[in-house]
């Protein structure tokens, strides 16, 4: 087995320091052990520590939005897991279970803070090292429940369904509808020779207005449906949204019945245990 100092230079979350900063570190270590079928934590528990595997295997997951358990990676030697809680001091976001029993490095808080007093220059190693980690957990974090359905069809929108939608929206308003109406009338008072002084180049009964009509209405009705089925994808996207904040709000509120569970079954199994306690005493 590699030497613990050796052990943290094939870490990626250690890499770019230095040997001296990798062998202070690892003089401040504790070791640590946990039997097959431990859970180290859960999805949501509080952090603060990370562990490096010297021995055994650790299987990191989670719950997709369906309930189904996804595992992320299998931890084996030289891996290592809880770097997020470390640094922020935030709760867990994955859950981690043993699946073979396991030795590990562990690193808190106050570990690096005493090697960042010795080494300054290793607090920029670490945020680098980190860097790279969340770029590429950013890239498979691109969708989230609470999208904006606006913002999400808006922004694919061609010239023609830009057209579109404001052609539609513009048919179905006030003005609109003044506008023809003052153009028919116009044009049904100068072909009934009602106005002596113009002369009618569409008389009675009006078969130029009627082929423009007609046309408008075509015109009118392609681009009402070209609006109309965007509006049905919307309604769509829409849909797909509201199903995934349902779904999470589901899946939240299953979280909290287990965790409620777990610690109903901690306290009774506390109460027991003081239970028997008292019984043996005054025994």
């Amino acid at each position: 087995m590699p030497t613990d100092a050796a052990l943290l230079a094939e870490v990626p979350f250690f890499s770019l320091l230095d040997e001296q900063e990798r062998a202070d570190l690892a003089t401040q270590l504790d070791i640590v052990h946990f039997p097959a079928g431990h859970t180290m934590w859960k999805a949501g528990d509080p952090g603060g520590e990370l562990f490096v595997i010297r021995s055994g295997e650790a299987e990191v997951y989670f719950k997709n939005d369906t309930g189904e358990r996804i595992v992320l990676e299998t931890a084996r030697i030289g891996d290592f897991v809880g770097e997020l809680s470390l640094l922020d001091k935030g709760t867990r976001t994955a859950s981690v279970v043993v699946t073979e029993d396991l030795e590990a490095l562990r690193v808190d808080r106050n570990d690096l803070q005493i090697l960042f007093r010795h080494h300054p220059d290793a607090a920029l190693d670490v945020l680098a090292a980190m860097a790279r980690r969340l770029r590429h957990t950013a890239e498979l974090l691109r969708h989230t429940a609470t999208r904006n359905v606006n913002e999400e069809v808006e922004d694919k929108r061609t010239v023609v369904e830009k057209a579109a939608d404001w052609i539609a929206e513009f048919s179905g308003s006030i003005l609109f509808l003044t506008i023809n109406s003052l153009i028919f009338l116009f044009w049904i008072v100068v072909n009934s020779a009602l106005i002596p002084s113009l002369s009618a180049f569409d008389p009675y009964p009006f078969g130029l207005l009627t082929m423009a009509v007609s046309l408008e209405a075509i015109i009118l009705s392609i681009f009402v449906l070209l609006s109309q089925n965007r509006q049905a994808a919307k309604d769509r996207v829409r849909s797909d949204i509201e199903y995934d904040v349902n779904l999470k709000a589901e899946l939240e509120i299953a979280h909290l019945h287990e965790k409620v569970d777990e610690l109903n079954a901690e306290v009774l199994g506390r109460l027991d245990k003081i239970e028997r306690m008292m019984a043996k005493g005054q025994g």
